[in-house]
């Protein structure tokens, strides 16, 4: 059995995540993200940073982001050499 996953002793860093939404959401609503960055850019839009260990955490972030009812612009992973680099 050829271990394309790693093995199930690794430890899975939690993969980061930039969603932008039209429109600005107001900042009360960071608490019940949990844990994200939340920045109203001058284009009318906002943009967010979040870390989700796993696809079903991104899912539910994503239910999170529609019942808002903005519209959902973009969602792209960051790689872990682009983290620190220019948003």
């Amino acid at each position: 059995m050829s271990e394309t996953h790693g093995s199930a002793g690794e430890h899975h860093k939690p993969d980061l995540y930039e969603i932008r939404l039209k429109g600005h959401l107001d900042v009360r609503w960071t608490d019940w993200f949990e844990g994200l960055n939340l920045i109203h850019e001058s284009d009318g839009t906002t943009f967010l940073t979040v870390q989700v260990v796993d696809q079903p955490a991104l899912h539910g972030l994503l239910r999170k982001v529609r019942d808002l009812g903005l519209p959902l612009v973009s969602v792209i992973q960051v790689r872990p050499n682009q983290a620190n680099g220019p948003i």
